[in-house]
């Protein structure tokens, strides 16, 4: 008996019980669609994070306070200490101690609420200089951000992302109205350019006033710089301007034993491997979890074909009776199993992919998931194992059976 004979016997015993049939390939179809949907939001979620952190600026390097080594040799960590300045920023804009760093901007942050008119926003107010834009890739989508001489005079002025924009003003020109930031007057002089929320956080849900503003209006006079932007020249300058911070910063603070320094400076490229491995890791489990259903299924087939052998005895002691072999047997039996794995793992993938397109729509604050190619070739595959790993026992089963006892089963 060749192939073809042998899957047109299974699907005609397959249809003999349509209910029980699907039924089975029920359990493979909500295990592989489980596997394709969880796989593409793990997809999804680490493509906005990546997409969150190329969007924080160009080729950028951040420098974040830290205290410095105590006696037993421990740090404690980020923003536990005051120890950045805004000449050190000065500094480090010095060409000729750093060439290969292209701007640094400081920044200085804190929430606060925003009112215009009736209107009412709670969002982070930044603090910095004029080349903030440029660092962290900001584009204008009207106006004008603010200029040195706005830094010197202490003003009142204010750039808005897209965010607070559609939530102080519903359609109104900002530019050039008056906004309160914790009840002190402050003029709109211009709106970014949409950068995407999701991810990491929402880069439009800002707002960018100057660094002296920040402090004497906003800070209580607290002249705290949080951390300090730096843009290399290029991707491969990125190591090389990363050493010109080391070094500066260690000269201007007056440690001499890098292991005790008082900051620390991390690439994007940093904080981009270590979200990369978060997100990977995330989508494996999410994997893992969903495939638990597969081998649910799996051992619902096998319960299937166990009962599909007992109750088709008579038929395989016929069959082997006028010279059907082991070989022929096992085959019919085995594709039976693929069969139904197959084919629930096809309509599972289908389902997969429906509910990925469909989920954003449901639940809004998820990223978008991203159906990968591999991810649904691995379902089908695991799928199709599932049916062989579980068919083969009950195949074997039918299999050898002697024909006399089959043909004398009741």
């Amino acid at each position: 008996m060749n192939v073809l004979e042998a899957l047109r016997l299974a699907v005609g015993g397959l249809l003999g019980n349509r209910l029980r049939s699907g039924l089975t390939m029920l359990g493979i179809l909500i295990g592989v669609g489980a596997v394709v949907l969880l796989v593409a939001v793990g997809n999804g979620a680490s493509a906005s994070v990546q997409s969150q952190i190329q969007g924080l600026g160009s080729n950028l390097l951040i420098v974040f306070p830290q205290s410095s080594r105590n006696a037993q040799g421990v740090s404690q960590g980020f923003g536990s200490a005051n120890t950045l300045t805004y000449d050190d920023m000065t500094a480090l804009n010095d060409q000729k101690t750093s060439p290969d760093i292209v701007a640094a901007v400081p920044s200085t942050q804190r929430n606060a609420q925003m009112t215009y008119t009736n209107q009412n926003w709670s969002t982070e107010i930044t603090g910095s200089t004029a080349k903030y834009p440029q660092v962290r890739d900001y584009k204008m989508a009207s106006g004008s951000f603010f200029t040195d001489a706005d830094v010197s005079d202490n003003s009142r002025v204010v750039v808005l992302g897209q965010t607070v924009v559609d939530n102080l003003f519903a359609g109104q020109e900002p530019v050039g109205q008056t906004v309160k930031i914790n009840r002190q007057n402050f003029r709109v002089i211009g709106v970014f350019a949409s950068k995407g929320a999701g991810g990491l956080a929402n880069q439009d849900d800002t707002a960018v006033v100057p660094i002296t503003s920040a402090w004497n209006y906003l800070s209580g006079g607290r002249n705290q710089i949080q951390s300090i932007y730096v843009q290399a020249g290029s991707s491969s300058a990125t190591s090389d301007a990363s050493s010109e911070v080391t070094q500066v910063l260690l000269s201007r603070h007056h440690i001499s034993d890098p292991t005790n320094a008082d900051f620390r400076v991390l690439s994007q490229a940093d904080i981009l491997a270590t979200a990369t491995q978060i997100t990977g890791i995330l989508t494996i489990l999410l994997g893992a979890i969903a495939a638990i259903s597969l081998v649910v299924g799996g051992i619902g087939i096998m319960n299937i074909m166990l009962v599909t052998v007992t109750e088709r005895t008579r038929e395989i002691g016929i069959r082997k009776a006028i010279g059907a072999n082991h070989r022929d047997v096992l085959l019919q039996f085995l594709i039976e199993s693929m069969f139904l794995s197959g084919t629930g793992g096809v309509l599972g993938i289908g389902a997969g992919i429906l509910l990925s397109t469909l989920l954003p729509h449901v639940v809004s604050q998820l990223p978008t998931p991203v159906v990968s190619p591999s991810s649904v070739a691995l379902a089908f595959g695991v799928s199709v194992g599932i049916g062989i790993f579980f068919g083969i026992y009950p195949a074997n089963r039918a299999a050898r059976l002697s024909p006399i006892q089959a043909l004398r089963y009741e």
